[in-house]
This record gives C-alpha cells, sequence and structure tokens, in this order.
C-alpha cells in the first residue's frame, strides 16, 4: 500500500493502520495474521517532508518505506495506491508519463476533495483504449481518523469493484472508524457535514467555554466536562434519540436549560448553521 503525498491526512490513516497491522504484543518486524496489507510507503513531494516522516510516524516508522519526489516508482511498487496530494496537483501527478501503465488494473484511492472517482480515472486513462484502466475510490475520511473515530464517506463505486478490493478498502477505513456509502452526487454535502462536525461546532463549544470562565468555571475543568458532554450527547444520538427529543427531555419550565436555547433560537444560530453547510457544499463547485 502506498502513499503517493502522506501529510496530514495519508498520516492519521497511516498510523492506525500501522498500530493494527504490527500490535504491540507481537514481533516488532511480524505483521497481523488478519492483516489484509503488510507493507507500507510513503512517498512525499520534498526531501523536507520525508526527513520529518519517520518522527512523526513514531515507532511504526521502521515499517514504512520512505522516499520523495519518486511517484512513478512508488505506483509501480504498489498494489493499492492512495492518492494523498492537493486535489490542484491531480493533473500534472496522474497526467505524467508511466503513471497509466503503472497503475493500470490496480486499486486507486483517491482523498482528494472535490474529485469523484471517475475524474480521476478519466485523467489517468486519458482517450487510451489499450491499457487496463485502475479501480478508483474516492473516500473522505477526516482528522478524527488518527483517534479511530473518522466516519469516512465512501462515494458508491461507478465501476463495480472486484471483492477482494471492496474487501480491501472496506478494511483499511474500518481501521480508522466507521464507513457509509454514498453516490457522488451527495458526497459535497455529506463531506461537508463532517467537517462542520468537526470544524464549525468548534466556534458554539469556544462560546459556551468563555461563558463558563466568565461564570467562575477553569477553562481546564469547563473543557472535561464539556468533553464527556458531548461524548454523552453522541451517545444519545448513536441510540436513535432526535436531537429535538433530547433537547426537550431535558427543558423544564422556568428552568435555566430553556433559558439557554432561547439565547441561542434568539441569535437565528440555527439559520446560520444551516446556511455554512449550504455555503461549504456549494464552493466544492
Amino acid at each position: 500500500m502506498a502513499f503517493v503525498g502522506c501529510g496530514n491526512m495519508g498520516r492519521a490513516i497511516l498510523e492506525p493502520l500501522l498500530d493494527t497491522v504490527f500490535p504491540e504484543a507481537e514481533s516488532s518486524d511480524e505483521a497481523s495474521s488478519s492483516a489484509l496489507v503488510s507493507k507500507f510507503i510513503a512517498c512525499t513531494k520534498s526531501k523536507a517532508s520525508a526527513e520529518k516522516l519517520p518522527e512523526l510516524l513514531g515507532r511504526h516508522h521502521s515499517h514504512v518505506s520512505i522516499s520523495h519526489g519518486q511517484t512513478l516508482e512508488t505506483m509501480k511498487a504498489a498494489d493499492v495506491v492512495v492518492l494523498g496530494f492537493k486535489p490542484y496537483m491531480a493533473d500534472d501527478v496522474l497526467g505524467a508519463p508511466g503513471v497509466r501503465e503503472a497503475l493500470a488494473g490496480k486499486l486507486v484511492i483517491s482523498l482528494l476533495a472535490g474529485t469523484g472517482a471517475a475524474k480521476i480515472r478519466s485523467i489517468i486513462v486519458g482517450d487510451s483504449t489499450d491499457t487496463e484502466a485502475p479501480y478508483v475510490v474516492k473516500a473522505a475520511p477526516n482528522v478524527a481518523a488518527r483517534f479511530r473515530q473518522s466516519m469516512t464517506l465512501l462515494e458508491t463505486p461507478d465501476v463495480p469493484l472486484p471483492q477482494h478490493y471492496t474487501d480491501i478498502v472496506e478494511w483499511i477505513f474500518l481501521q480508522i472508524g466507521k464507513i457509509k456509502y454514498l453516490p457522488l452526487e451527495q458526497m459535497n454535502a455529506g463531506a461537508m457535514l463532517m467537517t462542520a462536525s468537526l470544524a464549525a461546532m468548534s466556534i458554539p463549544l469556544e462560546g459556551l467555554l468563555d461563558g463558563s470562565v466568565v461564570e467562575g468555571l477553569k477553562r481546564q475543568d469547563a473543557m472535561e466536562i464539556a468533553i464527556q458532554g458531548l461524548r454523552g450527547f453522541t451517545e444519545v444520538l448513536d441510540k436513535g434519540t432526535h436531537p429535538a427529543v433530547m433537547r426537550e427531555s431535558i427543558s423544564s419550565p422556568r428552568g435555566c436549560t430553556i433559558q439557554t436555547i432561547l439565547t441561542v433560537e434568539k441569535a437565528s444560530t440555527r439559520a446560520v448553521f444551516a446556511q455554512a453547510m449550504i455555503d461549504g457544499s456549494r464552493h466544492f463547485k
């Protein structure tokens, strides 16, 4: 399995995979018998990035062959190729001489935001009909992958995958959290919702922390309380409770909770978050 580009998202996937494949309980040089992938390559664009990677990967870096500027050689050496570079680089990287042949018939997993599997495949193959096309899967994980808590969105394949490739894709992303298949036309909205769940929701969380500090809590204590509250919130939702039902169940007449909700609603916060989702999704287009 090769990572062509191994920045923040590539490492967020690679680190948990290494932990799974090379658990501490086993010999440091022996892969787990249940692993569907056991050899790893990481190719960065620059020498500086390659030199930093061992430290960033930590104790398992010796299980990764690290290089820089050897994109074509990396693709040739791998059975599974993960595209982890910037989306604007797609034409230059995938349209380079030899790439089409290097990726023929292989499994290509694209992490490129806003670019579907069919587009990636067309860049690789072009107008050629004499080369076997790669099997391309579009995946959208998030940075919580490093903590095995990502919801990875997988684009429903437009070209059916061989079963062993499907098994590999699902095994990879189940090591970093959960997976959900979506059709191409829903991928951007789904990816934005994942991002909003992390980035956009951090803004009201900071506001809650600031207010708690004003009312006398230490910020670290407030953070600890809020984190556990969020864990409980997600658990309640995961059991099938609608957010509105949960909200109403803890709002007592003349209570403090309903007062906080009213303050938030007066600021049209719900509409702001809805518009943020719409604006973010349309920015992909």
